[in-house]
């Protein structure tokens, strides 16, 4: 029998099976690793198998979230396992093991998808680490296909969100849109108060009337009025026509009131009288005239404590305080912000014509460990900057850190609320990073020594001339470059050894 099966412990209480897949040709060593790590790993089925075919017809049949393999085995490999596993199962974290590890195959394993690699002798606290770090990759990266599934079949027109806050807020929202009655939406900036208010609209009776929005501190104080209620001709310098106001422009329709905490009170004034009698008088003129509109208001403003510095009126607070609508900031919908910043990546590709991008799993967890003091705009924005400075298909770690530092929040400390603090890179993607950055300046250094001749820097450096080769291939360096450049150094000297074309 050349499969081992390892299942102790109880399954974990959501009933989802997790599956570990131990791989060498050893069957000692084999059945040794899967025993510790069932020991560590309670919840999950370990099973040992001695070849890679075995291993891919596992895979061909039940989901795997972790599999260890080794490098050097008799006909199919772990480099040649690697391939055909992720093919079969693309978010599956693979470990490769092997007794003859270097820089150059622990790369090379990386940069073929391997999730990590560990030398024999094993020490047993560095599997379990490594171990549990690719379980919860592969977690992630499941959560990540079931939010691209909820997206797909959300309406887009809708507040995007599943978690508990979220589903309050649906359910407010969508009792408060079967009447007629002034709503006051309420909530910090940035939390899509707008939005709220554009589904209330759509979800009330007056769903196929106007629907017209006004950012009240916007406009300055004195055209504010004649904004919303509309001006005649000759009102004042400039007015050489009658304008119509918002309110009557949304007549049998709604208006959404961007804002309210921010207005005068002699506007103020003006708007008590619309929403008391339903009637506007336009600035200069002498007659009123009545409308039908619906007033959706929205203010971040603590409308109670401006009652009591005499900066709002009382009867205008109570006037719209007739249905209240409370948006949540982002931190206390925290399990929503990978969703959104899915859907906002979404838009932006689409926005700026871009092919359709992807999230590693560990730049959504850190983003749902952020404060967004700016709540979802906020996280709106970063996600667009991030757009931009991704050049490739995958958002990573080291594109946040560039984000962050590109934009000067690199030092902010998340626990004072001012903004996401700058995280350190992970172990793995440090190590290829330090990698990286030696084999290519430790190449472009032996190159130019040699002046492109490969031969004499396979010599130098001890490696084989096709490892060089590929290096030169992996890195988007050319040997031609350096024999150009140590021709053109030659020349240089000659030039500085021989007389000037024009000396006596």
């Amino acid at each position: 029998m050349s499969g081992f099966a390892f299942t102790p412990g109880s399954a974990p209480d959501n009933g989802k099976h997790i599956g570990v897949v131990v791989v060498d040709d050893e069957p000692d060593f084999a059945r040794g690793l899967a025993r510790l790590v069932a020991s560590r790993f309670a919840e999950a089925q370990v099973e040992a198998v001695l070849s890679g075919k075995e291993a891919l017809r596992i895979l061909a049949t039940r989901p795997v979230q972790l599999m260890i393999t080794d490098l050097r085995m008799p006909e199919m490999g772990g480099m040649q396992l690697l391939a055909e596993a992720l093919k079969l199962q693309p978010d599956l974290s693979m470990v490769v093991l092997s007794a003859y590890g270097t820089i150059e195959t622990a790369v090379e394993a990386l940069h073929a998808g391997a999730y990590d690699f560990l030398t024999k002798p094993i020490e047993p606290e560095q599997l379990f680490r490594v171990a549990a770090k690719g379980l919860e990759r592969s977690r992630l990266l499941e959560e990540n296909n079931r939010l691209r599934q909820i997206l797909s079949q959300q309406d887009q027109g809708e507040m995007v969100g599943e978690g508990p806050a979220m589903h309050k807020l649906r359910q407010s929202i969508a009792a408060v849109a079967q009447s007629d009655y002034t709503v006051l939406i309420r909530g910090e900036s940035g939390v899509g108060k707008e939005l709220a208010a554009r589904l209330i609209h759509r979800l009330g009776t007056r769903a196929a009337r106007p629907f017209l929005a006004i950012n009240c501190p916007s406009i300055p104080e004195n055209l504010l009025e004649s904004e919303l209620f509309g001006y005649v001709k000759g009102a004042f310098t400039g007015a050489d026509k009658d304008h119509q106001g918002l309110f009557a422009a949304a007549h049998t329709g709604a208006v959404h009131l961007d804002e309210i905490g921010d207005i005068s009170l002699a506007v103020q004034t003006k708007l008590l009288r619309c929403l008391q009698n339903g009637e506007i008088r336009p600035v200069g003129s002498s007659e009123s005239r009545n409308v039908d509109v619906r007033v959706i208001a929205s203010t971040n403003q603590d409308l109670e404590a401006c009652l009591h510095n005499k900066t709002f009126r009382e009867d205008l607070y109570y006037r719209l305080n007739v249905l209240t609508v409370t948006v949540p900031p982002l931190r206390e919908r925290a399990e929503d912000i990978p969703l959104l910043a899915r859907h906002f990546l979404q838009r932006t590709c689409v926005e700026m014509g871009l092919a359709e991008k992807e999230m590693e799993p560990e730049v959504l967890q850190w983003m749902s460990s952020c404060p967004w003091p700016g709540n979802v705009r906020e996280l709106q924005n970063f996600v667009r900057r991030m757009t931009v400075f991704c050049a490739g298909a995958r958002m990573d770690m080291a594109l946040v850190r560039t984000v962050l530092e590109g934009s000067g929040r690199a030092n902010l400390a998340p626990e004072r609320g001012r903004g996401p603090k700058i995280p350190p890179a992970a172990y793995k993607e440090a190590k290829a990073e330090v990698v990286n950055a030696f084999t290519l300046e430790y190449v472009r250094d032996l190159l130019t020594q040699t002046r492109g001749n490969v031969s004499e820097a396979a010599r130098i450096s001890g490696l084989s001339r096709v490892a060089l080769q590929k290096m030169l291939s992996r890195m988007g360096e050319h040997a031609a470059t350096f024999r150009a450049l140590g021709a053109l150094e030659a020349g240089d000297a000659r030039d500085a050894k021989s007389p000037d074309d024009g000396a006596p």
